[in-house]
């Protein structure tokens, strides 16, 4: 699973698997923390982060939207997905 993204001790990764299962999000890891982040509405839809994290990741969501869409489409087609700016 490719690493898009690095920020705050934050890792940011998307499966490279074709098939992967709707709807389009990524995977979040801080600390022994990990979470599952749907890219259309910026929700966490599966497990948990700490407040602060949680707030960071999903603003960096919204920034970041349309590449993290293409990002999904790459994926989903066996392509390798890009990287992505980090949160500044």
């Amino acid at each position: 699973m490719p690493t898009i993204s690095m920020f705050y001790g934050i890792i940011i990764r998307m499966y490279f698997a074709p098939g992967e299962h709707p709807p389009p999000h990524f995977h979040v890891y801080y600390s022994e923390c990990k979470a599952t982040v749907n890219i259309p509405t910026a929700e966490i839809i599966a497990g948990n982060l700490p407040g602060k994290q949680t707030k960071l990741v999903l603003a960096w969501t919204e920034l970041h939207q349309d590449e993290l869409m293409a990002n999904w489409h790459l994926v989903m087609n066996g392509e390798e997905p890009f990287r992505i700016q980090p949160l500044q």
